[in-house]
Protein backbone atom coordinates (compact mmCIF):
# COMPACT_ATOMS: atom_id res chain seq x y z
CA UNK A 1 0.00 0.00 0.00
CA UNK A 2 1.11 3.56 -0.54
CA UNK A 3 0.69 6.06 1.71
CA UNK A 4 -0.16 8.84 -0.71
CA UNK A 5 -2.66 6.28 -2.08
CA UNK A 6 -4.34 5.57 1.68
CA UNK A 7 -7.26 7.98 1.86
CA UNK A 8 -6.90 8.61 5.68
CA UNK A 9 -4.70 11.19 7.35
CA UNK A 10 -3.39 11.21 10.54
CA UNK A 11 -4.67 14.05 13.14
CA UNK A 12 -1.84 15.57 15.20
CA UNK A 13 -4.25 16.86 18.14
CA UNK A 14 -6.87 13.98 20.04
CA UNK A 15 -10.62 14.33 19.56
CA UNK A 16 -11.77 16.09 22.46
CA UNK A 17 -14.64 13.83 22.90
CA UNK A 18 -12.85 11.20 23.86
CA UNK A 19 -11.53 10.51 27.30
CA UNK A 20 -10.00 6.79 26.26
CA UNK A 21 -6.31 6.44 25.02
CA UNK A 22 -7.44 3.75 22.35
CA UNK A 23 -9.81 5.92 20.82
CA UNK A 24 -7.92 8.85 21.01
CA UNK A 25 -4.51 7.00 19.21
CA UNK A 26 -6.88 5.01 16.97
CA UNK A 27 -8.55 7.96 15.70
CA UNK A 28 -5.40 10.35 15.80
CA UNK A 29 -3.62 7.15 13.14
CA UNK A 30 -6.67 6.95 11.00
CA UNK A 31 -7.62 3.76 12.07
CA UNK A 32 -11.05 4.15 13.45
CA UNK A 33 -13.87 6.48 12.94
CA UNK A 34 -16.52 8.03 15.37
CA UNK A 35 -19.91 8.09 13.83
CA UNK A 36 -21.48 8.70 17.33
CA UNK A 37 -20.92 8.12 21.29
CA UNK A 38 -20.72 4.31 21.48
CA UNK A 39 -20.60 3.60 17.77
CA UNK A 40 -17.16 3.10 15.29
CA UNK A 41 -16.28 2.57 11.68
CA UNK A 42 -13.03 0.57 11.11
CA UNK A 43 -10.76 2.19 8.36
CA UNK A 44 -8.72 0.27 5.78
CA UNK A 45 -5.91 0.27 8.57
CA UNK A 46 -8.03 -0.69 11.63
CA UNK A 47 -9.93 -3.53 9.16
CA UNK A 48 -6.55 -4.88 8.68
CA UNK A 49 -5.87 -5.04 12.49
CA UNK A 50 -9.33 -6.24 12.78
CA UNK A 51 -9.33 -9.18 10.08
CA UNK A 52 -5.38 -9.95 11.34
CA UNK A 53 -7.06 -10.59 14.97
CA UNK A 54 -10.24 -12.45 13.94
CA UNK A 55 -7.65 -14.84 11.71
CA UNK A 56 -5.89 -15.95 14.51
CA UNK A 57 -9.39 -16.68 16.91
CA UNK A 58 -10.82 -18.50 13.96
CA UNK A 59 -6.84 -20.61 13.52
CA UNK A 60 -7.79 -21.44 17.30
CA UNK A 61 -11.58 -22.17 16.81
CA UNK A 62 -11.20 -24.59 14.01
CA UNK A 63 -8.26 -26.41 15.54
CA UNK A 64 -10.50 -27.63 18.34
CA UNK A 65 -13.67 -28.70 16.42
CA UNK A 66 -15.31 -25.28 15.91
CA UNK A 67 -17.54 -24.45 12.99
CA UNK A 68 -17.91 -21.81 11.14
CA UNK A 69 -21.36 -19.98 10.70
CA UNK A 70 -23.35 -16.82 10.76
CA UNK A 71 -26.75 -16.08 11.93
CA UNK A 72 -28.96 -13.66 11.62
CA UNK A 73 -29.15 -10.27 13.31
CA UNK A 74 -32.92 -9.49 13.25
CA UNK A 75 -34.45 -12.01 16.54
CA UNK A 76 -37.51 -14.01 16.56
CA UNK A 77 -39.27 -12.76 19.53
CA UNK A 78 -40.55 -16.19 20.16
CA UNK A 79 -38.02 -18.02 20.68
CA UNK A 80 -36.63 -15.53 23.39
CA UNK A 81 -40.07 -15.30 24.96
CA UNK A 82 -39.84 -19.16 25.21
CA UNK A 83 -36.50 -18.82 27.10
CA UNK A 84 -37.86 -16.05 29.21
CA UNK A 85 -35.11 -13.07 28.14
CA UNK A 86 -37.20 -11.14 25.73
CA UNK A 87 -38.64 -8.82 27.73
CA UNK A 88 -36.66 -5.76 28.88
CA UNK A 89 -36.98 -6.61 32.58
CA UNK A 90 -35.55 -9.57 32.16
CA UNK A 91 -32.82 -8.02 29.67
CA UNK A 92 -32.20 -4.16 29.91
CA UNK A 93 -29.64 -3.87 26.82
CA UNK A 94 -32.04 -4.76 23.96
CA UNK A 95 -32.74 -2.47 20.69
CA UNK A 96 -36.32 -3.62 19.61
CA UNK A 97 -37.71 -2.13 16.38
CA UNK A 98 -40.78 -3.31 14.26
CA UNK A 99 -41.58 -4.42 10.62
CA UNK A 100 -43.36 -2.54 8.33
CA UNK A 101 -46.28 -5.00 9.56
CA UNK A 102 -45.69 -3.95 12.80
CA UNK A 103 -44.64 -7.11 14.19
CA UNK A 104 -41.93 -6.34 16.88
CA UNK A 105 -38.25 -8.08 16.17
CA UNK A 106 -34.43 -7.44 18.01
CA UNK A 107 -31.47 -7.14 17.11
CA UNK A 108 -29.10 -9.72 18.30
CA UNK A 109 -27.15 -8.85 21.79
CA UNK A 110 -25.72 -12.99 21.73
CA UNK A 111 -27.03 -15.98 19.71
CA UNK A 112 -27.79 -19.07 22.83
CA UNK A 113 -31.44 -18.87 22.16
CA UNK A 114 -31.75 -18.78 17.81
CA UNK A 115 -28.81 -21.28 17.40
CA UNK A 116 -30.16 -23.78 20.32
CA UNK A 117 -33.36 -23.33 18.02
CA UNK A 118 -31.52 -24.40 14.67
CA UNK A 119 -30.11 -27.03 16.15
CA UNK A 120 -33.55 -28.69 16.78
CA UNK A 121 -33.09 -29.99 12.50
CA UNK A 122 -29.32 -31.26 13.67
CA UNK A 123 -29.62 -32.71 17.20
CA UNK A 124 -31.70 -35.83 17.73
CA UNK A 125 -29.01 -38.20 18.58
CA UNK A 126 -26.58 -39.32 21.04
CA UNK A 127 -24.28 -40.01 17.40
CA UNK A 128 -25.14 -36.08 16.65
CA UNK A 129 -22.80 -34.81 19.82
CA UNK A 130 -20.54 -33.29 20.66
CA UNK A 131 -20.59 -30.19 18.44
CA UNK A 132 -19.17 -26.54 18.36
CA UNK A 133 -20.75 -23.69 16.42
CA UNK A 134 -19.30 -20.50 16.12
CA UNK A 135 -19.47 -17.26 14.32
CA UNK A 136 -17.89 -13.57 14.14
CA UNK A 137 -21.30 -11.76 13.81
CA UNK A 138 -22.61 -8.24 14.78
CA UNK A 139 -24.03 -7.75 18.13
CA UNK A 140 -25.95 -4.42 19.39
CA UNK A 141 -26.12 -3.64 23.08
CA UNK A 142 -28.00 -0.48 24.56
CA UNK A 143 -25.78 0.12 26.91
CA UNK A 144 -26.75 3.25 29.58
CA UNK A 145 -23.35 4.73 28.83
CA UNK A 146 -20.95 3.64 26.17
CA UNK A 147 -17.46 4.16 27.04
CA UNK A 148 -13.59 3.35 26.92
CA UNK A 149 -13.58 3.94 23.02
CA UNK A 150 -13.96 0.80 21.57
CA UNK A 151 -13.84 -1.12 24.46
CA UNK A 152 -17.60 -0.43 24.82
CA UNK A 153 -19.65 0.15 22.74
CA UNK A 154 -23.17 -0.47 21.47
CA UNK A 155 -22.46 -1.97 18.21
CA UNK A 156 -19.74 -4.66 17.75
CA UNK A 157 -18.27 -7.77 16.53
CA UNK A 158 -18.38 -10.60 18.59
CA UNK A 159 -16.89 -13.85 18.18
CA UNK A 160 -19.33 -16.44 20.09
CA UNK A 161 -18.91 -20.34 20.50
CA UNK A 162 -21.76 -22.42 21.02
CA UNK A 163 -21.06 -25.92 22.72
CA UNK A 164 -23.64 -29.20 22.65
CA UNK A 165 -22.54 -32.28 24.84
CA UNK A 166 -24.07 -35.07 25.51
CA UNK A 167 -23.31 -34.57 29.69
CA UNK A 168 -21.03 -32.51 31.52
CA UNK A 169 -18.12 -34.76 31.26
CA UNK A 170 -18.01 -34.57 27.67
CA UNK A 171 -18.44 -30.56 28.43
CA UNK A 172 -15.73 -30.66 30.56
CA UNK A 173 -13.51 -31.47 28.32
CA UNK A 174 -14.48 -29.18 25.75
CA UNK A 175 -14.08 -26.43 28.03
CA UNK A 176 -11.05 -27.51 29.01
CA UNK A 177 -9.68 -27.05 25.27
CA UNK A 178 -11.79 -24.26 25.13
CA UNK A 179 -9.42 -22.17 27.78
CA UNK A 180 -6.16 -23.33 26.65
CA UNK A 181 -7.24 -22.17 22.97
CA UNK A 182 -7.93 -18.88 24.32
CA UNK A 183 -4.75 -18.57 25.88
CA UNK A 184 -3.33 -19.42 22.83
CA UNK A 185 -5.36 -16.42 21.15
CA UNK A 186 -4.02 -14.03 23.78
CA UNK A 187 -0.39 -15.17 23.73
CA UNK A 188 -0.40 -14.80 19.71
CA UNK A 189 -2.09 -11.39 19.91
CA UNK A 190 0.88 -9.76 22.09
CA UNK A 191 -0.85 -9.60 25.33
CA UNK A 192 0.05 -13.40 26.87
CA UNK A 193 2.03 -12.32 29.62
CA UNK A 194 -0.47 -9.56 30.87
CA UNK A 195 -4.13 -11.88 30.59
CA UNK A 196 -4.95 -13.93 33.23
CA UNK A 197 -7.36 -16.72 33.66
CA UNK A 198 -9.88 -15.22 35.81
CA UNK A 199 -12.31 -17.01 37.95
CA UNK A 200 -15.68 -15.34 37.99
CA UNK A 201 -19.14 -15.57 38.77
CA UNK A 202 -21.18 -17.55 36.45
CA UNK A 203 -24.48 -15.66 37.25
CA UNK A 204 -27.59 -17.43 36.55
CA UNK A 205 -25.68 -20.34 34.94
CA UNK A 206 -23.42 -21.85 37.26
CA UNK A 207 -22.02 -20.88 40.01
CA UNK A 208 -18.57 -20.13 38.23
CA UNK A 209 -16.90 -18.80 34.97
CA UNK A 210 -13.87 -18.30 33.76
CA UNK A 211 -12.39 -14.01 32.09
CA UNK A 212 -9.48 -13.68 30.61
CA UNK A 213 -8.36 -10.10 32.14
CA UNK A 214 -5.67 -8.26 31.03
CA UNK A 215 -3.92 -6.31 33.76
CA UNK A 216 -4.37 -2.17 32.79
CA UNK A 217 -5.01 0.75 34.77
CA UNK A 218 -7.69 1.82 32.15
CA UNK A 219 -9.30 -1.00 33.23
CA UNK A 220 -13.05 -1.58 34.35
CA UNK A 221 -12.55 -4.44 36.52
CA UNK A 222 -10.52 -5.15 39.80
CA UNK A 223 -8.60 -8.75 39.96
CA UNK A 224 -6.59 -10.07 42.42
CA UNK A 225 -3.70 -11.76 40.49
CA UNK A 226 -1.48 -14.96 41.72
CA UNK A 227 1.79 -14.30 39.79
CA UNK A 228 3.26 -17.45 40.45
CA UNK A 229 0.07 -19.49 39.13
CA UNK A 230 -0.50 -16.86 36.37
CA UNK A 231 -4.14 -17.19 37.63
CA UNK A 232 -6.48 -14.17 39.27
CA UNK A 233 -10.14 -14.03 41.05
CA UNK A 234 -12.51 -11.33 40.04
CA UNK A 235 -12.98 -9.13 43.20
CA UNK A 236 -16.95 -9.94 43.04
CA UNK A 237 -16.00 -13.80 44.00
CA UNK A 238 -12.99 -12.84 46.07
CA UNK A 239 -14.80 -12.83 49.25
CA UNK A 240 -16.61 -16.62 48.07
CA UNK A 241 -16.04 -18.76 51.46
CA UNK A 242 -15.57 -22.07 49.05
CA UNK A 243 -12.99 -20.00 46.92
CA UNK A 244 -9.67 -22.21 47.54
CA UNK A 245 -7.19 -19.38 47.15
CA UNK A 246 -4.73 -17.12 50.16
CA UNK A 247 -6.21 -14.20 49.60
CA UNK A 248 -3.36 -12.27 51.65
CA UNK A 249 -1.21 -13.67 48.70
CA UNK A 250 -2.93 -11.93 45.76
CA UNK A 251 -2.29 -8.85 44.27
CA UNK A 252 -5.04 -6.28 43.93
CA UNK A 253 -4.78 -4.61 40.71
CA UNK A 254 -7.10 -3.43 37.10
CA UNK A 255 -8.05 -4.66 34.02
CA UNK A 256 -9.49 -5.41 31.23
CA UNK A 257 -11.75 -8.41 30.24
CA UNK A 258 -11.20 -9.28 26.81
CA UNK A 259 -12.69 -12.82 26.92
CA UNK A 260 -15.22 -14.88 28.77
CA UNK A 261 -16.42 -19.13 29.07
CA UNK A 262 -19.28 -20.01 30.84
CA UNK A 263 -21.08 -23.40 31.62
CA UNK A 264 -24.54 -23.46 30.27
CA UNK A 265 -25.69 -26.30 31.27
CA UNK A 266 -29.15 -27.33 29.89
CA UNK A 267 -31.07 -23.97 30.51
CA UNK A 268 -31.44 -23.32 26.72
CA UNK A 269 -31.84 -27.22 25.89
CA UNK A 270 -34.46 -27.39 28.16
CA UNK A 271 -36.20 -24.31 27.16
CA UNK A 272 -36.32 -24.56 23.79
CA UNK A 273 -36.75 -28.74 23.86
CA UNK A 274 -33.35 -29.02 22.01
CA UNK A 275 -33.24 -33.18 23.42
CA UNK A 276 -31.07 -36.37 21.99
CA UNK A 277 -31.79 -40.28 22.99
CA UNK A 278 -28.90 -41.86 24.05
CA UNK A 279 -28.53 -45.14 22.85
CA UNK A 280 -31.02 -46.74 25.18
CA UNK A 281 -33.50 -44.93 23.54
CA UNK A 282 -33.81 -42.38 26.75
CA UNK A 283 -33.98 -38.54 26.33
CA UNK A 284 -31.44 -35.82 27.30
CA UNK A 285 -31.60 -32.19 27.27
CA UNK A 286 -28.02 -31.25 25.37
CA UNK A 287 -25.23 -29.80 27.48
CA UNK A 288 -23.89 -26.35 26.43
CA UNK A 289 -21.55 -23.57 26.98
CA UNK A 290 -20.86 -20.44 25.51
CA UNK A 291 -17.39 -18.46 24.76
CA UNK A 292 -16.99 -15.40 23.45
CA UNK A 293 -14.36 -12.40 22.48
CA UNK A 294 -14.65 -9.30 21.05
CA UNK A 295 -11.76 -8.57 18.53
CA UNK A 296 -12.77 -4.47 18.26
CA UNK A 297 -12.08 -4.88 22.34
CA UNK A 298 -9.15 -6.97 22.10
CA UNK A 299 -8.02 -4.29 19.40
CA UNK A 300 -8.58 -1.96 22.23
CA UNK A 301 -6.86 -3.36 24.88
CA UNK A 302 -3.55 -3.93 22.71
CA UNK A 303 -3.74 -0.07 22.40
CA UNK A 304 -3.89 0.67 25.77
CA UNK A 305 -1.83 -1.87 27.08
CA UNK A 306 1.09 -1.66 24.89
CA UNK A 307 1.28 2.11 23.44
CA UNK A 308 4.03 4.26 24.46
CA UNK A 309 4.06 8.30 24.77
CA UNK A 310 4.80 8.37 20.63
CA UNK A 311 1.70 6.12 19.76
CA UNK A 312 0.54 2.51 19.01
CA UNK A 313 3.20 -0.24 19.55
CA UNK A 314 1.06 -3.37 16.97
CA UNK A 315 2.79 -6.66 17.99
CA UNK A 316 3.79 -8.43 14.16
CA UNK A 317 0.81 -10.73 14.51
CA UNK A 318 -2.09 -8.48 14.05
CA UNK A 319 -0.42 -5.12 12.77
CA UNK A 320 -1.74 -3.62 9.73
CA UNK A 321 1.70 -3.93 8.05
CA UNK A 322 4.70 -5.28 9.07
CA UNK A 323 7.09 -2.75 7.67
CA UNK A 324 6.76 0.91 6.93
CA UNK A 325 8.81 2.06 4.30
CA UNK A 326 10.12 5.66 4.44
CA UNK A 327 11.64 7.31 1.49
CA UNK A 328 13.74 10.86 2.17
CA UNK A 329 13.78 13.50 -0.60
CA UNK A 330 16.78 12.95 -3.20
CA UNK A 331 16.29 8.97 -3.13
CA UNK A 332 12.86 8.13 -4.54
CA UNK A 333 14.10 5.51 -7.21
CA UNK A 334 16.03 3.51 -4.58
CA UNK A 335 13.39 3.75 -2.17
CA UNK A 336 10.77 2.70 -4.71
CA UNK A 337 13.55 -0.33 -5.94
CA UNK A 338 13.09 -1.32 -1.76
CA UNK A 339 9.36 -1.44 -2.08
CA UNK A 340 9.54 -3.74 -5.17
CA UNK A 341 11.61 -5.60 -3.88
CA UNK A 342 10.15 -6.80 -0.51
CA UNK A 343 6.71 -7.18 -2.66
CA UNK A 344 6.46 -10.59 -0.79
CA UNK A 345 6.23 -8.38 2.98
CA UNK A 346 2.96 -6.42 3.93
CA UNK A 347 4.64 -2.74 3.48
CA UNK A 348 2.85 0.59 3.94
CA UNK A 349 5.57 2.85 1.76
CA UNK A 350 5.16 6.07 2.52
CA UNK A 351 5.83 7.83 -0.72
CA UNK A 352 4.29 11.31 0.15
CA UNK A 353 6.18 13.89 -2.03
CA UNK A 354 4.50 17.15 0.34
CA UNK A 355 5.40 15.91 3.81
CA UNK A 356 8.70 16.42 5.32
CA UNK A 357 11.10 13.94 7.00
CA UNK A 358 9.54 14.72 10.49
CA UNK A 359 6.51 14.29 9.66
CA UNK A 360 6.56 10.73 8.32
CA UNK A 361 8.83 9.43 11.31
CA UNK A 362 5.88 10.74 13.96
CA UNK A 363 3.52 9.38 11.46
CA UNK A 364 5.01 6.33 11.39
CA UNK A 365 5.39 6.06 15.78
CA UNK A 366 1.61 6.96 15.73
CA UNK A 367 0.48 4.28 13.78
CA UNK A 368 2.76 1.70 15.34
CA UNK A 369 3.95 -0.72 12.13
CA UNK A 370 6.31 -3.11 14.02
CA UNK A 371 9.72 -1.95 11.67
CA UNK A 372 10.43 0.98 9.76
CA UNK A 373 13.06 1.24 7.24
CA UNK A 374 14.34 4.35 5.89
CA UNK A 375 16.26 5.12 2.60
CA UNK A 376 18.22 8.22 2.81
CA UNK A 377 21.38 9.48 0.80
CA UNK A 378 23.46 8.56 3.94
CA UNK A 379 22.27 4.98 4.36
CA UNK A 380 22.91 4.26 0.67
CA UNK A 381 26.46 5.49 1.10
CA UNK A 382 27.16 2.11 2.89
CA UNK A 383 24.32 0.63 0.08
CA UNK A 384 22.06 0.30 3.10
CA UNK A 385 18.50 0.88 5.10
CA UNK A 386 18.03 1.93 8.34
CA UNK A 387 16.14 -0.51 10.16
CA UNK A 388 14.47 0.64 13.67
CA UNK A 389 12.29 -1.82 15.35
CA UNK A 390 8.68 -0.04 17.24
CA UNK A 391 8.74 -1.65 20.36
CA UNK A 392 12.49 -1.99 21.44
CA UNK A 393 13.70 1.02 19.54
CA UNK A 394 16.41 -0.53 18.25
CA UNK A 395 18.54 0.87 15.47
CA UNK A 396 20.35 -1.05 12.42
CA UNK A 397 21.96 -0.85 9.22
CA UNK A 398 21.24 -3.39 6.69
CA UNK A 399 22.66 -3.62 3.23
CA UNK A 400 20.01 -3.63 0.71
CA UNK A 401 20.52 -6.63 -0.58
CA UNK A 402 19.65 -8.38 2.73
CA UNK A 403 16.54 -6.73 3.48
CA UNK A 404 14.71 -9.77 1.82
CA UNK A 405 15.90 -12.21 4.21
CA UNK A 406 16.21 -9.99 7.34
CA UNK A 407 12.33 -9.17 7.26
CA UNK A 408 11.86 -13.19 6.27
CA UNK A 409 13.53 -13.94 9.86
CA UNK A 410 11.64 -11.30 11.47
CA UNK A 411 8.01 -11.01 10.51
Amino acid sequence: MRQSQLFTKTQKTSPKDEESKNAQLLIRAGFIHKEMAGLYSFLPLGWRVMTNIMGIIREEMNAIGGQELLLTGLQNPEIWQTSGRWSNDAVDIWFKTKLKSDAEIGLSWTHEEPLTALMQNHISSWRDLPTYAYQFQTKFRNELRAKSGILRTREFIMKDLYSFSRDQAEHDAFYEKAKQAYIHIFEKVGIGDKTYLTFASGGSFSKYSHEFQTLCEAGEDVIYIDEAKHIAINQEIIDDPDGNYDKAALKKAKAIEVGNIFTLGTKFSEALQLFYQDEKGQKHPVFMGSYGIGPARVMGTVVEALSDEKGIVWPVSIAPFQVHLIGLPGVEAEAEKVYKDLAGIEILYDDRAEVRAGEKFADADLIGIPYRIVVSKKTLEQESAEIKERKSGEIQLIKIGDLSNFFSRSV
